[in-house]
Order: C-alpha cells, then structure tokens, then sequence
C-alpha cells in the first residue's frame, strides 16, 4: 500500500467512517433471515449457527455505526440543506434500532450456546430470533431512510411528485 493511501484512510473524518460502516447493520440482518430460514427449511444445526454468527456480527457492526454516527452529525449539521429535526429522526430511529439489533445479537448467542450443547429448547431460541430478526429489519429500514434523508432530498415525503414531474417533463422534451 502506497503511504499516500494510509494517509488518506487515518485522515477520514467522522462522516466517512460512519457511511463506510452504516450499512453493515442493516445487510447483516437481511442476509441473516435468508440463511435462518435456510437453517429451519433444511434443518442443519451449521446453517443455523451461521445465522447465529451473522447476527452476532450485525450487533457489533450496529455498535460501529452508532459509535460513529455523533462524529458524522456533528459535521452534517455544518452542511446547508440539513436541518436538526432530519438529525433527530434518524437518530431516534437509529437508537431503537441498535438497541433491538444488540438484543438480536444475544439471543442469537444463546441460541449459539443452545444449537452446540444441544439443548431441548434449541428450536425454541431459533423460532424467536427468527421473529425477532424480521422485526429487526422493519427498524432497519426506518434508520436507513431516516439517515437517506438526510442527504437525499429526492427520498423525502413530498419529493416523490417533483421526481415525477421532472421524469415527464424530461420524457416530454425527448421527442
């Protein structure tokens, strides 16, 4: 790696380093309900575990993002165009969902513990992370749009009949 590369990734700010790992909490649960379900359909204790792991992996990467999400407000409330109360929302949004994220995490633990000592109610812990988990990411895509919004004035309420109405006023001009 060339010096001038290091350099440039020490020196990110705390903007960067939270789009670099907002994203993370938010496929880990995806990906995590795909091989869960998996687990139960073909009924293979490794395959569950892998799920467990995943949504391990997703609470610590919700512990990232959140960690770096004051260093990016404080430098998006400089930007023009950004208003506290956008802030706030996805803030808000993202609290709840960490914290629902870590306790997805520690279940997923006990159900790690449960599947290698193969306790009785092992199915029991799978089922519950499974529900969990889809809860999960209903809170995940309230973050990830709250946080969209931000910086993406098109996704916001009441943009979509301007994106509309642009798309057919440039469709109108291409004949």
């Amino acid at each position: 790696m060339e010096l001038g590369y290091k350099l440039k990734l020490i020196n990110m700010n705390g903007a960067h380093w939270h789009l670099v790992v907002n994203h993370l909490p938010i496929i880990f649960p995806l990906v995590g309900v795909i091989v869960i379900i998996t687990g139960l359909i073909s009924k293979s204790e490794a395959v569950k575990r892998t799920a467990f792991m995943i949504f391990i992996l997703g609470a610590f990467a919700s512990l990232a993002a959140m960690t770096t999400g004051e260093g990016a407000e404080e430098i998006a409330e400089k930007i023009a165009g950004i208003t506290e109360n956008d802030i706030e929302r996805h803030e808000e949004a993202a609290e709840t969902f960490a914290l629902l994220s870590y306790l997805l995490g520690g279940i997923s633990i006990l159900g790690l513990w449960a599947s290698f000592k193969q306790k009785l109610f092992s199915n029991i812990v799978t089922i519950t992370t499974l529900i969990l988990a889809i809860g999960v990411l209903f809170f995940a895509k309230q973050t990830g749009t709250t946080g969209g919004e931000i910086r993406h004035t098109e996704i916001r309420n009441g943009n979509t009949d301007q994106a509309n109405a642009g798309s057919k006023s440039e469709n109108d001009h291409d004949d």
